[in-house]
């Protein structure tokens, strides 16, 4: 506490500008809460760094890797004095920044089965940065988030924009919507792609096709997606924080494509089952297909 007086730092003061769409007793819980965040990069970094402005006073963080080069383009913490070093540590220092006052627990292992339950620990909300790609990862964290009753968010970028889904500890289940148990690298990513996004708002702008590759586990990406992620989740984590109501939790869900200008509510009761979903899981399969012969060929 001395250093953060020495500092020059006041809490009122610094997110006075918070009070008005919240109220001062809002302002002050939002000060006692604690929220999970797994993944540092593109959209976990801006999280941590989002909610930290909006006054949350506690967060635990979960990051294995270090920032290369290739992160620029998106992550909150990819500048060239963060090159080589760990994420965890680079935007705990940054979050620091913002309010000194800040109690962050590190995971610089990440998350696994192993840590899970010291991972949400005291946790009133766990916020997902992970990897599209990190599925198993995000499957067994989804899991223990139900187990032990934490509310969840997922926020996904896409294109230009972001696909949101909210997960209470009383409502669907994540496994329950995308049905991702047992099945291929491959089928998890289509699940939960289409599962994330049924109106599939950025079809019809990726400008490089080539730059989509599955089986590599690749993908381009944008800021500007990164950011809008933060935003809405930082949304959903205020009404859930706050015991504001309104949450529209999975099979609800929606998506804001800035590119497109729109916006769109998704309902998919039964989430994989639901007929609709089985279709456009079969289409998607079957582009796939014809993704990789072309692919082949040109090889």
């Amino acid at each position: 506490m001395t250093s953060v007086q020495n500092s020059g730092f006041d809490y009122d003061a610094a997110f006075s500008r918070n009070v008005g769409w919240v109220t001062e007793a809002e302002q002050r819980a939002l000060r006692g809460k604690r929220v999970a965040i797994a993944g540092m990069g593109g959209v976990g970094g801006v999280h941590l760094l989002t909610l930290a402005r909006l006054g949350i006073g506690a967060f635990n963080i979960a990051d294995f890797d270090t920032f290369d080069v290739v992160n620029f383009n998106r992550q909150a913490g990819a500048m060239v004095s963060a090159l080589g070093r760990p994420k965890v540590d680079v935007l705990a220092e940054m979050a620091a920044e913002v309010n000194p006052g800040l109690d962050v627990r590190r995971f610089p292992q990440g998350v696994s089965a192993g840590n899970l339950d010291d991972f949400l620990r005291g946790v009133d909300l766990y916020v997902d940065g992970l990897d599209f790609f990190a599925f198993e990862a995000r499957r067994a964290t989804f899991a223990a988030c139900r187990r032990l009753g934490v509310p969840a968010v997922t926020a996904a970028p896409l294109g230009l924009g972001t696909a949101v889904l909210v997960f209470m500890p009383d409502t669907m289940s994540f496994e329950e919507y995308f049905g991702l148990e047992g099945q291929s690298e491959d089928e998890m990513a289509l699940r939960f792609l289409l599962g994330l996004s049924p109106a599939m708002l950025q079809r019809g702008y990726l400008a490089d096709p080539s730059r989509v590759n599955l089986a590599e586990r690749r993908g381009p990406s944008t800021v500007a997606a990164c950011q809008l992620c933060a935003g809405v989740s930082a949304t959903e984590a205020l009404r859930i924080l706050l015991g504001r109501g309104g949450v529209r939790a999975a099979p609800h869900g929606y998506q804001f494509d800035a590119y497109r200008q729109r916006f769109v509510r998704t309902w998919r009761p039964g989430g994989h089952r639901n007929p609709l979903q089985r279709i456009g899981l079969a289409i998607a399969r079957r582009q796939l297909a014809k993704m990789r012969v072309s692919g082949g060929n040109h090889g």
